[in-house]
């Protein structure tokens, strides 16, 4: 696993937990985000990684719109093969290399 220089305290990893689920609570249907610009909007831009951890383990994450987070390309999480159906029921489209297409579906909050 990478050690990051700017650990975090288990204050601050609570507070990131925290303002995670509270950024992907508010992901618009039928729009996307990234796993780094969440990490980024929770004030730690070098933890994209952690927040994909903390949506995979942290208990009730999965009552959240989880599946409209992906990487930077627009890949989705490997492993989970419902994420696109449930993208494509809110309207999503997708390229023809199977990522989302990120120029019609990324939301970045003001």
């Amino acid at each position: 696993m990478k050690d990051y220089p700017d650990k975090m305290t288990p204050e601050q990893a609570r507070t990131f937990r925290d303002d995670v689920l509270n950024i992907v609570s508010q992901i618009p249907r039928g729009r996307v985000t990234t796993y780094g610009y969440v990490a980024a909007l929770a004030g730690w831009p070098s933890h994209s990684r952690m927040v994909g951890r903390t949506l995979r383990y942290t208990p009730g994450a999965e009552l959240l719109p989880c599946h409209r987070v992906v990487n930077g390309e627009g890949r989705m999480a490997p492993g989970w093969s419902r994420q696109r159906l449930l993208l494509e029921e809110e309207g999503v489209a997708f390229k023809s290399n199977g990522h989302v297409d990120m120029k019609r579906h990324l939301w970045e909050p003001e």
